[in-house]
């Protein structure tokens, strides 16, 4: 019996050259297309193929990543449960990808230490530096600001390009939304609230008499926290985890990503776009609610 699946693919613009083009390649990798649909926005085209597989979803991937290479069109293969109808589930990293910035850095920039920390979270998200230890080194350098730096820091947050559609996406469909991330609860807790996620973690800043401590109150959520949060919530939502998306950007979120049914790397680093199951470079997230066939 042959696996169904289907395949998507976006950029700012298709035309028709390109959905021949993937025809075309597609017949060549041994899959028969089902059917077509197509949907616009402003900022991008997808364009969503129906298809039946011979050769194993693997060849296929493999395959796509070369044509994606050779078009510039980015491409998808989708498989079956991420899609079809039932409840799902979205997690996602917030810096750098529910937002465009690092809140750390933002922080550290209070303390004329912005350019130091930034270097350390660029090693730590190509997976060079153990995250755990390089958050500890990052936040060493916030100890004394005041509390008050973090009312500041969450008044520059911006949203990624598409976030507020994908989440309402979901949420309007049903499904659940929530975040884990290396980051901050104290500046999450506010963007949460706008958002209604459904749930929210991430480290506590240790705060005494007003002032940041330069350390972490509790457990780190490391790589491993972020796959035993993922698995817990599609327990809790009785949700598969076939049918669970997560997108991230880092080697913190690796673990999250190849235990979802689509791990999605959204403008992630090399390292995190090899291990995942999708390379979204298109800066704009709302193209993941395509994924689920919302």
């Amino acid at each position: 019996m042959r696996d169904t699946a289907r395949v998507v693919a976006y950029a700012r613009r298709l035309d028709g050259g390109h959905r021949e083009d993937l025809l075309g390649a597609l017949r060549g990798l041994g899959a028969e297309v089902t059917d077509t649909a197509t949907a616009a926005t402003p900022t991008y085209t997808v364009l969503t193929l129906g298809v039946e597989l011979t050769a194993r979803a693997s060849e296929v991937r493999a395959g796509l990543a070369r044509w994606t290479a050779a078009s510039g069109v980015g491409a998808a293969l989708v498989p079956a449960p991420t899609y079809a109808p039932g409840p799902k589930l979205l997690i996602m990293d917030v810096d750098s990808t529910l937002i465009r910035q690092e809140v750390i850095e933002l922080l550290a920039a209070h303390a004329g230490r912005e350019a130091e920390v930034a270097a350390v979270t660029e090693a730590a998200m190509r997976g060079e530096l153990d995250f755990a230890q390089s958050l500890h080194h990052r936040v060493r350098a916030l100890q004394g600001l005041p509390a008050t730096v973090i009312g500041e820091v969450v008044e520059r947050i911006e949203l990624s390009d598409g976030a507020e559609d994908l989440v309402a996406a979901y949420l309007g469909a049903g499904h659940r939304v929530g975040v884990v991330s290396g980051g901050f609860s104290q500046v999450l807790a506010p963007l949460a609230e706008r958002l209604r996620l459904s749930f929210a973690k991430a480290n506590d800043l240790e705060i005494l008499d007003g002032a940041l401590t330069g350390r972490v109150a509790g457990a780190v959520v490391d790589r491993r926290e972020k796959e035993r949060t993922l698995r817990a919530e599609a327990e809790r939502a009785g949700v598969q985890p076939a049918a669970v998306i997560a997108v991230g950007d880092g080697a913190n979120d690796l673990d999250m990503l190849g235990a979802a049914g689509l791990g999605v790397a959204f403008n992630a680093k090399p390292a995190v776009r090899a291990a995942a199951d999708v390379a979204l470079d298109l800066p704009d997230l709302d193209v993941v609610r395509h994924f689920a066939g919302l």
